[in-house]
């Protein structure tokens, strides 16, 4: 699909412009709209009889942001407002419909846009659990892995926005959120840029530059230009002015993973950087997106080791400091006495005491007696029976067989070829449960807004193979199920009905077991009841995945 830039009438803003006016709390003069009784919205007004607004977050150049209750379903949600006759009007409306139009749950999603009352009003989500990455990275860079993850996410996002002819243009560490370890979403999507005015000639170049100093900061806690920005110290080097090269991330901390620094090279080659190797820039986020696919897997870090205070580390040890020593000397290496059995106190115990040792002697006797009398007939003593091993139980007998996932599909009978989030669906089986695959944001009831009666995952197991146990985990408490395939079917079904039912259950952590093992190829985890998430809507999430038997 050709790029789409956002519509604007004149005068025209570039990004760069827009946003030094924006933090110097000025804006770049344009055609100043005509006065409107709406130009002016004040704390505690409703919109639409439904959406009350709370607090301003932006007042700039004609519209104001604000964080609003909406007062029907009972939500935070965030509202743009500008007046109808304002010269960007129409271009935001636009691009705040197209932009719901997309459904992408990578990205903060319009609710509605709606001109009404000579009031133009764009409703988003708000997610009160979200941090701006520009806030994350006031307390210090990120490690390789979440980096990756930022990169990794975004560049997946806006590709997909991209090919949809859906540019940002102002991709910065304060529309880029961070909901949790290792998770990013974008808020502004053509939005943002409509209200500010700003264009490109170039957009999909436009938001890689953007991605690649997005990777630049996060690796290095720097703005990769010259000024700085977003409470970011800056870089010298950048400026069209300057005869220097941008320095890299790894030239400005040590310790930054290579293969992460010469990507950000690539994606920032776009405006006078310099690319660290001989690989091609990258112009578009489809390019950067591979790139980065290419990258070998980084882990997530080593959690630091716990050390508890007063615990002394030795073979073995009495009491929190052991029993007679010092703080901080070893102990003797002795092995713990035998636990003493407790006494029956009292007359009591002094009997049966006195019983216990009277049977002993009278069975050692015993056993004299029949010796002797043996001996003297001249018979041998029968051999002891044979001592038999223990019977093994049947869990000891073979560890279930984990199968090997060879592919996996998004499985929506609605929409043959699946629509949710394809790029993610390995994040499933990847062994990584800091990845997961998603559906997209379903409104007002859990089962799939009403819509559908469930989503899934087909797990291609590459030949029949004999199983009897699905493992999921989900983030959030999930009704799911676990069905196969018949053990000839050599192809994937697209049909639920092509699918048995075995197990079913809820829960984040779920280990759904067969009566009896069955031998399939195709492996089907249906999702039939989705958790709420923080900001009010219902989608389902899948980190890990297993198959055995």
């Amino acid at each position: 699909m050709a790029e789409r830039s956002t519509a604007t009438s004149p005068p025209q803003r570039s990004q760069r412009d827009a946003e030094q006016a924006e933090s110097a709390g000025t804006a770049t003069p344009s055609t100043p709209p005509a006065p409107s009784r709406a130009a002016d919205p004040h704390s505690g007004h409703r919109l639409a009889k439904r959406y009350r607004l709370e607090e301003c977050i932006t007042r700039l150049d004609g519209f104001s942001s604000w964080r609003a209750v909406d007062e029907k379903l009972r939500r935070a949600v965030g509202v743009h407002v500008l007046p109808a006759d304002h010269d960007r009007a129409a271009s935001v409306i636009s691009a705040a419909r197209s932009s719901a139009l997309l459904g992408d749950p990578r990205f903060v999603q319009v609710l509605d846009a709606v001109e009404e009352n000579d009031v133009v009003h764009v409703i988003h989500e708000w997610l009160p659990d979200a941090t701006p990455l520009s806030t994350v990275l006031q307390s210090g860079p990120l490690d390789a892995h979440e980096s990756y993850a930022l990169v990794s996410q975004i560049s997946q996002a806006m590709a997909a926005a991209h090919r949809e002819g859906l540019p940002h243009l102002r991709l910065t560490p304060a529309t880029v959120l961070r909901t949790g370890p290792g998770q990013f979403r974008i808020r502004g999507l053509a939005v943002d840029a409509a209200l500010r005015g700003i264009t490109s000639e170039h957009p999909q170049r436009t938001d890689t530059e953007a991605i690649g100093a997005l990777l630049y900061a996060a690796l290095t806690q720097r703005w990769p230009y010259g000024d700085g920005g977003y409470g970011l110290n800056g870089v010298a080097g950048l400026s069209k002015s300057s005869r220097e090269s941008l320095a890299t991330p790894e030239q400005v901390r040590a310790g930054v993973h290579r293969g992460l620094s010469e990507l950000a090279m690539r994606a920032m080659v776009n405006n006078g950087a310099t690319a660290t190797s001989q690989l091609q820039p990258c112009t578009t986020p489809e390019e950067l997106s591979r790139a980065i696919a290419a990258l070998p897997r980084i882990p997530a870090p080593e959690p630091p080791p716990v050390d508890l205070a007063g615990y002394q580390r030795t073979t073995y040890q009495r009491g929190p400091l052991g029993a007679g020593s010092p703080q901080g000397a070893p102990l003797p290496h002795s092995a713990p006495a035998p636990p003493v059995p407790p006494t029956l106190p009292g007359r009591t115990g002094a009997a049966l005491k006195w019983g216990v040792s009277a049977l002993l002697i009278a069975a050692l006797a015993l056993g004299s007696w029949q010796l002797a009398d043996a001996l003297i007939k001249g018979d041998t003593p029968a051999d002891p029976p044979a001592k038999s091993d223990p019977p093994v139980a049947e869990e000891e007998v073979s560890d279930p067989q984990v199968h090997a996932i060879q592919e996996a599909v998004e499985f929506d009978p609605a929409k043959p070829g699946g629509s949710q989030n394809p790029e993610a669906v390995p994040n499933a089986f990847d062994g990584d449960p800091g990845t997961f695959w998603h559906t997209s944001n379903f409104y007002g009831y859990s089962k799939f807004g009403n819509l559908k009666e469930g989503l899934g995952l087909v797990l291609d197991l590459g030949e029949p193979k004999t199983v009897d146990t699905l493992t999921v985990s989900t983030i959030g408490a999930t009704q799911l199920e676990f069905r196969v395939a018949g053990p000839d079917v050599t192809t994937r079904p697209t049909s639920l009905a092509d699918f048995q039912l075995l197990a079913q259950g809820g829960g984040e952590s779920h280990t759904l077991t067969a009566e009896e093992p069955v031998t399939t190829r195709f492996v089907l985890v249906w999702l039939t009841d989705l958790p709420q998430g923080s900001d009010g809507n219902y989608r389902g999430r899948v980190s890990e995945i297993t198959v055995s038997g």
